[in-house]
């Protein structure tokens, strides 16, 4: 009953999809537990516990935008926000400008399409401030195959074949 939790990117380090899970996780037992905490994330997502669980509130630090530059203003204040000055944060420290550059364009072209491109694969973004789990779509042209197949019109020895096609796909995607 006296105890403070302080927990700073939990989830950091793993993938985006497991690390949404486990801050998501951890946040809910803090708040099963009812202990006072500060947890400190880059996902989003997680601001909309404010809504659905008694006692969550959400807090930023304002920061002050002019141009290329950022100043942060040590301030607290109450509410989410969607936005994010990784790219800012990593000039500061000392990132070459070209690749602080090409993370920008590659910023850009996210928030203008909603999407981001790897391989075969698609991510897409729904273009919402505030978005849930559910909010991330993982779209695979090996999964829409596997959809489409009309398995009422697919012969025995066919659906082998194809199943072999796909268990190949999987292999080699994972080298």
């Amino acid at each position: 009953d006296r105890s403070l939790v302080i927990l700073d990117e939990i989830g950091r380090g793993t993938s985006t999809f497991d690390g949404m899970a486990l801050a998501w996780a951890v946040a809910e037992r803090i708040v099963q537990m009812k202990t006072r905490s500060l947890f400190a994330t880059h996902f989003h997502q997680l601001t909309d516990m404010a809504s659905q669980f008694h006692g969550v509130k959400n807090v930023h630090t304002l920061a002050k935008e002019s141009g290329n530059t950022i100043v942060f203003l040590h301030k607290v204040v109450e509410g989410g926000t969607d936005k994010s000055y990784g790219i800012h944060v990593a000039a500061l420290a000392g990132v070459p400008d070209e690749v602080v550059k090409r993370a920008n364009q590659i910023l850009q072209k996210i928030e203008k399409e909603n999407r981001v491109t790897v391989g075969e694969s698609v991510l897409y973004f729904e273009a919402t401030e505030q978005a849930s789990l559910e909010s991330l779509v993982m779209e695979d042209p090996l999964i829409e195959r596997i959809e489409y197949m009309d398995l009422d019109r697919t012969t025995p020895m066919d659906a082998l074949t194809e199943l072999k096609d796909l268990q190949d796909e999987v292999k080699r995607r994972r080298k």
